[in-house]
């Protein structure tokens, strides 16, 4: 609707220029005239889908709220024939949004799934999979609400958020996106107030308050494509919630944080709409359909991804072919320049593939060798670009810096990760990586020391680069006080078991016990 006839931006990311309206008029149409044909060819598309008789293409007789009830009535149909097969197969076929991440992308095929999913209850598993991908495809309403969507995305005044939240929920969670700039947001009440869609609402939300959608000209059908499961493979459901820890709740609570980050006044006002773009973008699919192992336990079992990528930034190559991919099969950008097109998925795959783990000392010397020598210039895009790497790979391990009640949940579930790998490993009959054995590492010992060795030393460094921060102080504030209770309960088990050694100097007890208090 816009490939064609739309005026093109200049190639160059520094001249994107600031914020604007969006032009009025596109290839000769006025938008506004566009609204109703859209609207058509979405009822015919979806009637053609159910197999149903065409709608008369040409008629304007019915009105919004009429269309609205026609639409709601559908999805009704709908997802009863959908829970019919659920019943029926205990499993949802592969034609329908609820197949199966094996049938969907290549990250599982050598890996097994079975296994991973045996703790949830064996063959019914499948059954409260179906039911619960059709609960999401009912409680989102994404058909009913596809016409207030799109006239909300065509206001060109104040931006605010899209509706796309249940009516029962809708105060709360608007509520919360009011303060989607806070630290204190809770990402997992978030997630239960959009019964599951919080990823998809708070990228809406971001890209509409910060005029990204009127910028870029942007399709919201297209972006609503690439965010939801309108087809298998769409950012949110190429997140399996299989996973504990690397999901679609962690690719949201990164975006909030990595938003907060934009946020900083440092680097808030010098930052284009294409950095603040690729900065979000970057977050919300940095982890994009991945498998719930590491990179080590692809080599070791000769997955095909190791193969593919030689070893080398295996997960987050993956991560970055798959968002390219996405982008590319949505048309998301395809009314932008090509060379534009290409210019920022490069920069995409560069900002993913920092969040490479092995690759921390080589970003942080770097950032620190900046810091010491007072030569970041903002004014410079490659600088930029080099800070937003930094603040994604901030985001990315920030769970620590969250208020304890949030951080320990988070812990908890990477370390649960981190168990099921294991058991996959002996199962597999190969080595057991380190951290991955439940009965040696403890999750406060992991915890522990992933705080020492890789989020201190960064966060640190961010402190210095955002001062005066408010932000970074209470970050810093929390990790500390994370650390030492996940030093108390280390050291409480010891104490029991040694009763005759004094707790203050049993290893790995002394000192850090006091910063709690």
């Amino acid at each position: 609707m816009r490939d064609a006839g739309c005026p093109d931006e200049p190639p160059h990311p520094r001249l994107w220029g600031p914020l604007r309206p969006p032009p009025v008029a596109c290839g000769g149409l006025s938008l506004a005239l566009e609204l109703p044909a859209l609207v058509r060819q979405l009822r015919a598309a979806w009637r053609a889908r159910r197999g149903g008789p065409p709608g008369p293409e040409g008629s304007q007789a019915g009105t919004w709220v009429e269309s609205d009830k026609e639409e709601v009535e559908e999805v009704k149909r709908d997802v009863e024939d959908r829970f019919a097969h659920v019943e029926a197969d205990g499993r949802l076929t592969s034609g329908h949004a609820g197949a199966s991440p094996v049938e969907r992308r290549g990250s599982y095929p050598l890996i097994g799934v079975q296994i991973l999913q045996s703790k949830t209850g064996g063959p019914q598993g499948g059954d409260e999979s179906g039911r619960r991908q059709v609960k999401r495809q009912l409680s989102f309403q994404r058909y009913c609400h596809a016409s207030r969507l799109l006239r909300g995305a065509l206001v060109p005044q104040a931006p605010r958020s899209l509706h796309l939240l249940d009516h029962d929920y809708l105060g709360q969670a608007a509520y919360m996106l009011s303060k989607v700039g806070t630290w204190n947001f809770d990402i997992f009440l978030f997630d239960r107030l959009t019964n599951g869609n919080g990823l998809v609402t708070l990228m809406c939300h971001l890209f509409n308050v910060n005029g990204l959608v009127h910028h870029f000209q942007l399709d919201m059908v297209k972006l609503h494509r690439f965010l939801v499961t309108v087809l298998p493979g769409m950012v949110q459901e190429d997140y399996h919630s299989q996973n504990p820890y690397h999901n679609a709740v962690h690719a949201a609570d990164v975006t909030q944080a990595m938003y907060c980050y934009l946020q900083e006044p440092k680097l808030s006002e010098q930052l284009s709409p294409l950095d603040v773009f690729l900065g979000l973008m970057a977050a919300a699919a940095h982890d994009v359909d991945h498998p719930g192992v590491n990179q080590p336990f692809l080599i070791k079992t000769r997955h095909h991804l190791a193969s593919l990528y030689q070893n080398t930034s295996v997960l987050e190559s993956h991560h970055w072919r798959s968002t390219v991919g996405m982008l590319r099969e949505s048309g998301l950008l395809s009314h932008l320049p090509a060379d534009v097109r290409q210019d920022m998925e490069q920069q995409l795959g560069s900002l993913i593939l920092a969040t490479d783990i092995s690759r921390q000392n080589e970003f942080l010397l770097t950032f620190r060798e900046h810091l010491d020598k007072q030569d970041l210039d903002l004014q410079l895009a490659s600088h930029r670009h080099f800070i937003l790497q930094i603040a994604l790979k901030c985001a990315d391990v920030c769970n620590p810096c969250r208020f304890w009640e949030l951080s320990r949940q988070w812990s908890e579930r990477v370390c649960e990760e981190f168990y099921r790998q294991g058991d996959l490993e002996r199962k597999f009959d190969v080595q057991v990586s380190p951290l991955c054995n439940q009965q040696a590492d403890s999750v406060p010992a992991i915890q522990i020391g992933f705080i020492s060795y890789i989020v201190a030393p960064l966060f640190e460094e961010w402190r210095r680069f955002t001062e005066p921060s408010p932000l970074s102080h209470t970050m810093m504030g929390h990790l500390h006080k994370n650390k030492a209770r996940w030093s108390r309960l280390r050291c409480a088990p010891a104490a029991s078991d040694t009763q005759t050694q004094p707790r203050a100097t049993q290893p790995g007890c002394g000192g850090e016990e006091q910063d709690i208090r």
